[in-house]
């Protein structure tokens, strides 16, 4: 089954829990081949718009569509998998009992065993589901998630539980996914994973989209730099928050981080404070500051 439509296109949609909003207006479009980072804070709306894209739920108005079709018609063709965060595992089954069975009900399946050596769990393959520990837990969901050949894969929070190791396998083996043409779509509370890992990302505040881009075009559109120094002797706080264009400050020993939005015209001030800082940087903001920035900006302005 070949298309050129899109893989995920959501169009004005809106979905409301009473009075709260999860989803507000939000228009976006997938195409083949990405990898993508859904990022926002609790309530942001995350878990709502895939539950939407899945067709877990319907939405109160718009359009949502995988492949040109419904989410219902692309999920039974085998053109999704799926990691949600909640939801249980069968109990009193084997880790290869499920997977088999996972395997059986996709229409394009791989071979339980590649399965089982894809997802890291071929050496747990006999124990039971309800023995598992959160991390191995995990990598059977993503095992049930890519038991066919699926062209998108659709993970929240995927890594939660997982040790440093496991992660790393984890995301290479998503790497190899994204290489064979699939649409990878994850949500993440660790940004450094979104860093490193998406070629895209989105930013999700109360149900709307506030910004699309690369990690690099999400830093820059924050508009402020980070500037750290040493200093000696006693610091004090108060003449260092009457720097212009300042949006933080935060003080560690003798340590000094602040970030601007014209870090130019707050280090010309610096010195004219009398103040001569030693191992002075200055440098972009990380993905995670950027969104803290992006975010409170949005609170600020609605607020």
């Amino acid at each position: 089954m070949t298309t050129t439509a899109p893989v995920v296109g959501f169009d004005q949609v809106s979905k409301a829990y009473g009075e709260v909003r999860a989803v507000d207006g939000l228009t976006l479009t997938l195409r083949p081949g990405e990898t993508v980072a859904l990022l926002g804070p609790n309530g942001a709306g995350k878990s709502t718009t895939l539950d939407l894209l899945l067709g877990l739920k319907q939405p109160d108005s718009g359009s949502v569509r995988l492949f040109g079709t419904t989410p219902r018609e692309a999920i039974i063709a085998g053109r999704v998998g799926a990691m949600l965060q909640s939801g249980g595992l069968m109990d009193e089954v084997t880790v290869a009992e499920l997977v088999k069975l996972a395997c059986a009900l996709h229409p394009k399946p791989y071979p339980v065993s590649d399965v089982l050596a894809r997802a890291g769990v071929a050496q747990i393959a006999d124990r039971k589901v309800n023995k598992l520990s959160g991390g191995q837990a995990q990598r059977v969901r993503f095992a049930l998630a890519t038991a066919g050949d699926s062209d998108l894969i659709v993970l929240d929070e995927p890594t939660t539980g997982m040790d440093v190791t496991t992660r790393q396998a984890f995301w290479a083996t998503m790497r190899e996914q994204a290489d064979q043409g699939r649409t990878v779509l994850f949500a993440t509370h660790y940004l450094e994973e979104a860093d490193a890992i998406a070629d895209r990302v989105l930013v999700l505040h109360r149900g709307r989209l506030l910004a699309d881009g690369t990690a690099a075009e999400i830093k820059a559109k924050a508009g402020a730099r980070r500037i750290a120094f040493d200093l000696e002797g006693t610091i004090e706080e108060g003449p260092l928050r009457g720097l212009p264009f300042l949006t933080s400050v935060d003080i560690s020993g003798q340590t000094v981080r602040i970030q601007s939005t014209d870090a130019d015209a707050t280090v010309h001030a610096l010195y004219g404070l009398g103040v001569y800082p030693r191992n002075l940087e200055v440098a972009g903001l990380g993905l995670e500051q950027a969104f803290v920035a992006i975010t409170e900006a949005e609170e600020a302005r609605t607020s």
